[in-house]
């Protein structure tokens, strides 16, 4: 019988992946997943800010802020291309400096990573009278 192949020894593509998921991978999660998976992580309450690329004066000084608030995160490519950032209670100042800039139809609210209805009209309202005067 002459063969007009010849069978690849190895049986799967992705065989040099790690087992273990890397920390960026669990960060990545949804937060009830995480949970099924993992348990309950002990986080604060958080509130995090999901934006695209924007085409406002502002947007460079929204990215230094951005990048200083607890987690941040560039996610996507092309017009997928979205940033996170993460912030704590305590972080008011920021978070609403920061949503000022980024307001726009394309910017996600996220309340302890999940979108909640309200998210803009109720509770970053509350989060602000965290704000000292």
């Amino acid at each position: 019988m002459d063969r007009k192949y010849r069978p690849i020894e190895r049986f799967w593509p992705y065989a040099d992946l790690p087992e273990q998921p890397t920390d960026e991978e669990l960060a990545s999660l949804d937060p009830d997943l995480y949970e099924a998976l993992y348990g309950v992580r002990p986080r604060p309450f958080s509130i995090t800010v999901v934006f695209p690329d924007l085409n406002v004066p502002r947007f460079v000084e929204a990215l230094a802020i951005a990048r200083e608030s607890a987690e941040f995160r560039e996610t996507g490519v092309g017009a997928d291309h979205r940033y996170r950032a993460r912030f704590w209670s305590s972080d008011a100042t920021k978070l609403k400096q920061l949503f000022l800039i980024v307001d726009t139809d394309g910017t996600d609210v996220l309340i302890d990573d999940r979108p909640v209805p309200y998210a803009r009209e109720l509770w970053l309202p509350l989060i602000w009278f965290l704000i000292p005067r």
